[in-house]
């Protein structure tokens, strides 16, 4: 099965690092053009130099922008060009008791993880459809549907992104575009070690760090393991693809069995 994306262009939000940056690789990889985006351009262009020293072959350009605001997403936009990928990754999270959260957090959870990407999608979804080709991805999180206690500003928030996929995906229906959600499941990166260690012993060797979270705060996971960014990415690749032409409106899991669910 090839995954063939060339003359096609992608926009990844936060990708500097992370499920974002593995994303734009495995895309650029694919043939795509792909705007790397991050809110300051040092890291943009940091990024961008360390993935075509790993391949030559890789197209791609800077976009660096503030996406939780208007302004950073037109200029965003303006220097991505004619958007056919859209891929809404960029999202916060953190611990804090439930009692603890404030009315501020509240809003920048909602604003930060869903508006921002209602934006990215309205600014991106017209000319999709004028072009007859697109596919939207919003990443989202095995917390949408498993409300962990610890984050439920998080859980809440990606919960409201699955609801915007999928009414994003009613109003492309017969465009040829597609609109999708990709649950994602704990997954390794520096922001959730940060996290880890936010709830076990930061003296704790990271092995085993991971093993007691796993344990202790995430024991429904089949995998019994953190997933790896570059399984993420390899499923975004194929629904970002014309071999997925007849998904859409779905939330994908990618999540090691996390959700105690047999229904997708």
């Amino acid at each position: 099965m090839l995954i063939d994306l060339h003359n096609r262009t992608a926009l990844v939000t936060g990708s500097t690092q992370g499920i974002g940056k593995a994303i734009a690789a495995t895309l650029a990889d694919a043939g795509a053009r792909v705007a790397i985006n991050g809110r300051r351009r040092e890291s943009v262009d940091s990024v961008i130099t360390e993935l075509q020293s790993e391949s030559a072959s890789r197209d791609l350009i800077a976009a660096p922008g503030d996406v939780t605001d208007e302004a950073g997403t037109s200029d965003v936009h303006a220097a991505a060009g004619d958007i056919d990928i859209l891929v809404n990754n960029l999202g916060i999270f953190g611990a804090t008791s439930a009692l603890g959260i404030s009315d501020e957090e509240w809003r920048r959870y909602f604003e930060v993880n869903v508006l921002s990407a209602a934006r990215q999608i309205r600014s991106a979804l017209p000319g999709m459809e004028e072009r007859g080709w697109g596919r939207v991805l919003n990443i989202a999180s095995d917390s949408a549907v498993v409300i962990p206690e610890e984050m439920i500003h998080y859980g809440m928030s990606k919960t409201a992104l699955l609801a915007v996929s999928r009414g994003f995906a009613k109003d492309a229906a017969g465009t040829g575009v597609t609109v999708n959600s990709v649950i994602a499941g704990p997954t390794h990166t520096g922001g959730v070690e940060n996290f880890v260690y936010e709830l076990v012993d930061p003296a704790t060797p990271w092995d085993e760090a991971q093993r007691e979270f796993m344990l202790t705060h995430r024991p429904q996971s089949l995998l019994q393991r953190l997933i790896e960014p570059q399984e993420i990415a390899n499923t975004v690749a194929y629904l970002a693809s014309p071999l997925a032409s007849a998904t859409t409106g779905a939330a994908v899991r990618v999540d090691g069995g996390y959700i105690d669910s047999i229904i997708p």
